[in-house]
């Protein structure tokens, strides 16, 4: 039995232009955002049975862009949620780089925690709640063709829990807005999918 998992990143937010670290701070989809969330609707358009998201407004608005083409509509999922980033919440990458120097660097090169200064305290933690998520997800829908919309941190994260990798891999993995990153599931071992399609964007292009 195959299952197949579509991991939508949301769409564009204001934010997400200024580089600024979001988390759960709920900001919702700028109007290029909406447009990006549109495109990816129509490259998904018959292509799920199920569709979940995350808790916050900018992956909600996503995911029911996505499912106007279908008879469905979006489960909330709250473990879908963001990585809570504490104290660099609001602010740019170059902000936290400057002033949070010594932390900034530990949170890029850590293997084991990637540690956050409060919130979610460290990427670790973040890996096993979206492994758990998603786990969960397809355990309830063997055989189906599922869309997960979250959010880049949470979905690289996830990615890292699954997969058992590093940490600090999760800074080499780029996933931009509306990007889909494929995993397929197959028999009863869902701790050991394919990775069919990774930061996939090509609908953004036409």
């Amino acid at each position: 039995m195959r299952t197949i998992l579509y991991l939508v990143r949301h769409g564009e937010t204001e934010w997400n232009k200024e580089y600024r670290f979001q988390g759960r701070t709920d900001i919702p989809l700028s109007k290029e955002g909406m447009i990006q969330a549109e495109k990816v609707g129509q490259r998904l358009k018959d292509k799920f049975d199920v569709i979940y998201t995350s808790p916050l407004t900018r992956a909600v608005q996503t995911a029911e862009i996505i499912s106007k083409t279908s008879s469905m509509s979006p489960i909330i999922y709250d473990n879908l949620i963001e990585v809570d980033f504490g104290e660099w919440e609001g602010l740019t990458f170059e902000q936290v780089e400057r002033d949070y120097a010594k932390e900034y660097k530990l949170w890029k090169t850590d293997e084991n925690l990637g540690p956050i200064l409060g919130g979610e305290q460290n990427m670790k933690n973040a890996a096993i709640r979206g492994k758990k998520a998603l786990l969960d997800i397809v355990s309830k829908n063997k055989g189906k063709n599922i869309v997960v919309v979250a959010h880049g941190a949470i979905i690289k994260a996830s990615l890292i829990g699954i997969f058992d990798l590093k940490v600090n891999m999760i800074q080499h993995i780029t996933l931009t807005n509306t990007s889909i990153t494929t995993l397929e599931f197959s028999g009863d071992d869902n701790e050991k999918p394919l990775i069919r399609g990774l930061n996939d964007r090509w609908h953004l292009k036409i």
